[in-house]
C-alpha cells in the first residue's frame, strides 16, 4: 500500500523547495490535494514522481493530454499571485488538478476544458473530494469563458504557440494571465498583466511542458 500522503510532502519538498516555489499558502494547497486522485488509477503509483502523467491519448489530430509536471506548475501559479477574493479562469483544466489547487487560494475557479470525457472526469473528482468553488464548463479553450469574466488569473494548463486576444479581453484590469510559450527548449514562462486598455509583458523563466489543443499561429502568406 502505498502512503500518498507521505509522497506528497516528498514532493513539495524535493520539487518544489528546491526550485524556488516559497508561497507558503501555495506549497499548502500542493500538500492538502491528492494528485493521485487527478490521474488514471493505473497511473495513481507515479503521481507524485516529477513528471508530467498522461491523462488522455492522442485525438483527432491533437497531442496526447497530460497534468502538467508539479515544478512548472508550481513556479506558474506563484508567478500569478493569487489571492483569496480572485476570480480564476483554468484553460484546458484536463481533469481538474491545476483547478483544485488554485481553489484553495482563490474565490472561486472556473475550469474550462474542451475534452467532454476529461471534462467529465474533472467534474467527478473535484465533486468527490470537496472542491466545491470549481465550476466545469466544456467549451472552445481559445475562446476562454466569457459568460463569467472578467478574471483576475488566467491560467493556461499547457503550452501555447500565441495567446489570442479573447483571452485577454477577459481579464479585469489589474488581472494577470500566465502561460508557457512556445513548444519544447524554446519555450518561456511568461506573465502577462491587464494595466487599463494595455497588456504588458514579463519574462518568468525557461521551461517546457505539454501543449494545449489549438492555439497555433495563422500562418501568413506572402506573395
Amino acid at each position: 500500500m502505498i502512503d500518498f500522503e507521505s509522497a506528497r510532502a516528498r514532493m513539495v519538498d524535493n520539487q518544489l523547495r528546491t526550485t524556488d516555489v516559497t508561497s507558503h499558502s501555495l506549497l499548502s494547497a500542493f500538500l492538502n490535494v491528492p494528485r493521485d486522485a487527478f490521474v488514471p488509477e493505473k497511473l495513481a503509483a507515479l503521481a507524485y514522481i516529477d513528471s508530467d502523467l498522461e491523462i488522455a491519448p492522442a485525438a483527432d489530430g491533437f497531442a496526447p493530454r497530460y497534468v502538467m509536471e508539479p515544478s512548472p506548475l508550481a513556479k506558474l501559479l506563484q508567478a500569478a499571485e493569487i489571492g483569496s477574493g480572485d476570480a480564476i479562469l483554468d484553460v484546458g483544466a484536463g481533469t481538474g488538478y491545476a483547478s483544485a489547487i488554485m481553489s484553495r487560494l482563490a474565490k472561486s475557479v472556473v475550469a474550462l476544458e474542451s475534452d467532454e470525457t476529461l471534462a467529465a472526469s474533472a467534474k467527478t473528482v473535484l465533486t468527490e473530494q470537496g472542491f466545491a468553488n470549481v465550476t466545469v464548463v466544456k467549451g472552445n479553450l481559445e475562446k476562454g469563458y466569457a459568460a463569467e469574466a472578467p478574471f483576475d488569473v488566467i491560467f493556461l494548463n499547457g503550452a501555447v504557440e500565441v495567446v489570442p486576444d479573447a483571452l485577454f479581453d477577459q481579464l479585469r484590469d489589474g488581472g494577470r494571465l500566465v502561460a508557457v510559450v512556445g513548444y519544447g527548449n524554446s519555450s518561456a514562462a511568461q506573465l502577462y498583466v491587464r494595466e487599463g486598455a494595455s497588456v504588458s509583458k514579463r519574462f518568468l523563466f525557461n521551461t517546457s511542458v505539454k501543449p494545449l489543443p489549438g492555439f497555433r499561429k495563422v500562418v501568413e502568406f506572402v506573395f
